[in-house]
């Protein structure tokens, strides 16, 4: 009777130690995924993330919806990061210091000034063509020479870069899509696949990549895929 309560009593045992050591997997098995998207996107838990969000174009003082939705992401991507957040308009002026920014909208129109600065100062090899009617280069994003076209509601662009400004501890995230829904696309994207753009990188430290969404009439922004890194054209002055 003695042998079999001590058989009872260590399965019980062996049963609470597996049981313990799975938990432990586990736990540190997530806390390796959320440090690796942590330092994809450039926060640490507790930290206040800066969201610069941009006007809709041509309409000073309002948000496209798709951006506020794009905002909303960026919001539960925080929350899943253990982030605060504080929002800031597009003319925000002033470095984002010990704050990861994440900068949303392209420059064209004046929809994002700090789009623009941030596009000038850190990504000379970047240029968005301005909004030009049916024009052939009407909002295209041009990336050492090599055009991004915009097809509007077929197949649509958005720039997203990385980068730490000399004067900032933390990075920006900068999201200039030729239009909201690609603005929308990216983060959504972005959010889900952090870790399929990581392995294609050469840095999660800097760089720069181009997201494109097509069948935008069938799927809107869910159907996204990372078009092409170009981290080096982008940087090189």
């Amino acid at each position: 009777m003695q042998s079999v309560i001590e058989n009872i009593a260590i399965g019980l045992v062996t049963s609470l130690l597996g049981g313990g050591f799975v938990l432990l997997w586990e736990r540190a098995k997530r806390a390796r995924v959320v440090n690796k998207r942590a330092a994809f996107f450039g926060v640490r838990p507790g930290q206040t993330c800066l969201f610069v969000l941009g006007n809709k174009h041509n309409s000073p003082g309002t948000a496209h919806y798709r951006d506020v939705r794009a905002i909303v992401e960026m919001a539960l991507l925080a929350g899943e990061l253990g982030c605060l957040v504080s929002v800031e308009p597009g003319d925000f002026r002033g470095g984002n210091g010990d704050r990861t920014e994440f900068c949303v909208g392209g420059p064209t129109g004046g929809a994002n000034l700090r789009t623009g600065g941030h596009l000038a100062a850190h990504l000379p090899g970047v240029f968005i063509h301005p909004y030009e009617g049916s024009g052939p280069d009407s909002v295209a994003i041009e990336v050492g020479g090599e055009k991004f076209l915009f097809d509007r509601g077929n197949h649509e662009y958005a720039l997203v870069a990385k980068f730490t400004p000399a004067e900032s501890a933390c990075p920006v995230i900068l999201v200039a899509g030729q239009t909201s829904m690609a603005n929308l696309a990216a983060i959504h994207f972005l959010r889900r696949e952090y870790a399929q753009v990581a392995r294609r990188l050469s840095s999660v430290k800097r760089f720069c990549v181009l997201i494109k969404v097509s069948d935008i009439g069938t799927y809107e922004f869910h159907h996204a895929k990372l078009e092409r890194e170009v981290t080096a054209a982008a940087f090189r002055r």
